[in-house]
């Protein structure tokens, strides 16, 4: 059969089908559920014979949730009804995915639980107008062929992912991608990056819809899936002598602190700050290590606040032999505002080397225009930070180089990737440092790991994590977990962590032009697929 031949479209009128019905809507929900799910199974019960484990990601779950849209979509003729189709899918993903976003608001920001909640479902809602736009535009444009279907199905769905992790700042916590950093489609990681993934994921979605729709679609169906789940695999390997694969720049030992300070005493100055003043400093003080990392604010007042002699120690401590020090700590003053940054410290270094954390979190760090009111009604100290220099030079410590970023800032990989323009000046090693304490003991701990990883893949380059309550954790540059810390538990985690070089074909050309060459294939997808259909109408 002809990929391009129109395929029988089911009618949705009432004497040949139901359309779009209330158990069709319920099975937008309960897919969009399954989605959130495939990103870090929620739950603590494993499921060994299916390969669920809790906290890890569910490739094929998140396939078998998107196809369930995508026959939704299939299943109807109203644009209108598959957007409430998408909606309802996008709310209930996004919802599954960031809810943990109410206990920052409600349990530590102090906001009453009704608004907490309204705000939350309202932020997602809105998120989820753009995979609502997807679905009524894949019904409104009708494409009737099956590779139209795959075409324009993966642009519009590649758009909407797109246009919510850059817009007005961008949030693609959750992006469908994620759940495939353990998947068949891993392998192509390093070329495609997240958003690649996410997109050849919509492929495979649409591909199994038309395959368990009916016979005329079945064959080509089929193929399409079989080769995306075969070939990424293969093709790396092939590719992978030709491309200058990541080589090693040496190994280092690390110790990671992680001091499970409970948020709602992090700033108390009669228990969690000389808490965390005492342990840090001890930590720190023993270290063996040849670098030691602390979290995001593990030292939660200013320089000029801190009691006498107390950096001073922590720097004649780092002043002379072989180690080395990341900490994280505000810097600043009212005049001048503030920073959250990361000061190193290591022998024979003038001033502390520092890194000021540059995309911002909306709310938690800086104010939109028009939000102070709601800011007011939340107990966030330091609620509105500076932002750093999108580039910062990296930390060169024994003969590795280590870019910094704090809390979701490694979400943005497309802003990490602009490490890589100068080879000669290419980060071998990440570091995170992140305090999801705001977030409770939910998913967001596990759901920050499987991003890291992903971001591993993406660069070829391992990733340090250090982090208030978890997850601390060192990845290799394959992605794999190498050594962790147990969730809320105060611990110091020691290992090694080897550096590696190279640039992947990701970092070459994301660095380079961002991702507008996905905005330019979403786009040219869209057309090309109108043209296809105009010229059969016309025919």
């Amino acid at each position: 059969m002809n990929p391009f031949e129109p395929l029988p479209r089911q009618p949705d009128d009432a004497a040949s089908a139901p359309g779009i019905s209330a158990p069709h809507l319920a099975l937008a929900l309960l897919a969009g559920g399954a989605q959130a799910a495939s990103l870090a199974w929620p739950f603590d019960s494993a499921i060994p014979l299916m390969g669920v484990q809790p906290g890890q990601p569910i490739w094929w779950l998140q396939w078998l949730a998107l196809s369930a849209l995508a026959g939704l979509l299939l299943h109807t003729t109203d644009w209108r009804r598959a957007a409430l189709c998408g909606w309802l899918f996008g709310s209930a993903w996004l919802t599954g995915s960031v809810g943990w976003t109410f206990t920052a608001l409600h349990t530590y920001g102090g906001l009453p639980a009704i608004l907490a909640a309204l705000a939350v479902f309202l932020f997602t809602g809105l998120m989820a107008l753009f995979y609502a736009g997807a679905a009524g535009l894949f019904v409104w444009l009708a494409p009737s062929a099956r590779m139209q279907q795959m075409l324009v199905f993966m642009a519009l769905w590649l758009l909407a992912e797109l246009v919510r992790g850059t817009w007005l700042t961008g949030f693609g916590w959750g992006a469908g991608g994620y759940a495939h950093v353990d998947g068949p489609l891993a392998a192509l990681a390093r070329w495609l990056g997240v958003y690649g993934l996410g997109a050849l994921a919509a492929v495979l979605a649409m591909a199994l819809a038309q395959l368990l729709r009916g016979a005329p679609a079945r064959g080509g169906a089929l193929l399409t899936i079989v080769l995306l789940l075969t070939l990424p695999a293969l093709l790396s390997r092939d590719l992978d002598g030709a491309t200058a694969p990541a080589a090693s720049t040496g190994r280092l030992g690390v110790t990671l602190l992680q001091g499970n300070i409970a948020q709602d005493e992090k700033f108390e100055t009669a228990s969690g700050v000389p808490l965390a003043l005492r342990w840090y400093a001890e930590q720190l003080q023993a270290s063996h290590s040849a670098l030691v990392i602390a979290p995001e604010t593990a030292i939660p007042l200013l320089p000029q606040q801190l009691p006498p002699g107390y950096w001073d120690a922590l720097q004649q401590r780092f002043a002379n032999g072989t180690q080395a020090a990341l900490i994280g700590i505000p810097l600043g003053n009212y005049q001048q505002g503030y920073t959250n940054s990361v000061l190193g410290l290591q022998p024979g270094q003038a001033q502390p080397w520092r890194y000021d954390k540059q995309h911002l979190v909306p709310f938690g760090e800086f104010i939109p225009p028009l939000f102070k009111w709601f800011t007011m009604m939340m107990n966030i100290p330091l609620g509105d930070f500076n932002r750093g220099a999108l580039r910062q030079p990296p930390f060169v410590w024994q003969g590795q180089r280590l870019a910094a970023n704090i809390c979701y800032e490694d979400l943005f990989g497309e802003e990490l990737a602009g490490n890589f323009l100068d080879p000669a000046l290419s980060p071998t090693i990440f570091v995170n440092v992140s305090n999801l304490a705001w977030f409770g003991k939910g998913q967001a701990m596990d759901q920050h790991l499987q991003i890291a990883r992903m971001r591993a893949l993406e660069f070829e380059r391992p990733f340090l994590l250090a982090t208030n309550t978890g997850s601390t954790a060192i990845i290799d540059h394959r992605a794999h977990v190498t050594h962790a810390l147990a969730h809320n538990t105060r611990g110091v985690l020691v290992g090694e962590v080897e550096g590696h070089s190279g640039i992947t074909p990701y970092a070459a050309w994301v660095a380079r032009w961002g991702l507008w060459p996905y905005w330019l294939l979403a786009v040219g997808l869209l057309a090309l697929a109108q043209r296809l259909k105009a010229r059969k109408i016309t025919a």
